[in-house]
């Protein structure tokens, strides 16, 4: 990946609030050229320090859906094949790589039970996974 800078971190950190913030408010923003910015995003982008631009949804937006933490074991040193095959796996929100007991814990997310059933039976039949535990997520507060 490639080095980054304070105006890369400024950059950063103004699209981590709104990811769609227009290149031309970044610019004035960070007082330069519309052309840095773009320069800059492009460079960030192809280095693979961005990988990508995503939305975040209030999680009252969508009440009917249930949701749930699935701490995943992995089989040896089979992680980054199980994240890549997660990664296509619909139900799944996020992946995060942890320490401990388990390996990784995802959120999954499915609009039933029945959905939710299915998605658990299809993500335990990733190989490389050795066991899951799951919890489903009953009601969120907020810290």
């Amino acid at each position: 990946m490639g080095n980054i800078d304070d105006t890369d971190r400024q950059i950063i950190g103004i699209l981590r609030s709104d990811a769609r913030t227009p290149v031309a408010v970044l610019a004035q923003k960070l007082r330069v050229s519309r052309g840095t910015v773009q320069n800059r995003l492009r460079k960030m982008e192809e280095s693979g320090v961005i990988t990508g631009y995503t939305l975040r949804l209030r999680p009252d937006s969508e009440p009917q859906r249930i949701r749930a933490w699935m701490s995943i074991a992995v089989e040896g040193n089979a992680a980054p094949e199980v994240i890549r095959a997660l990664r296509g796996e619909p139900a799944v929100d996020t992946l995060h790589s942890t320490n401990g007991r388990w390996d990784i814990v995802a959120e999954v997310r499915a609009e039933s039970l029945e959905a939710f059933d299915r998605a658990l039976g299809r993500i335990r039949l990733t190989p490389g996974i050795a066991n899951t535990e799951t919890s489903i997520l009953l009601s969120t507060y907020k810290a």
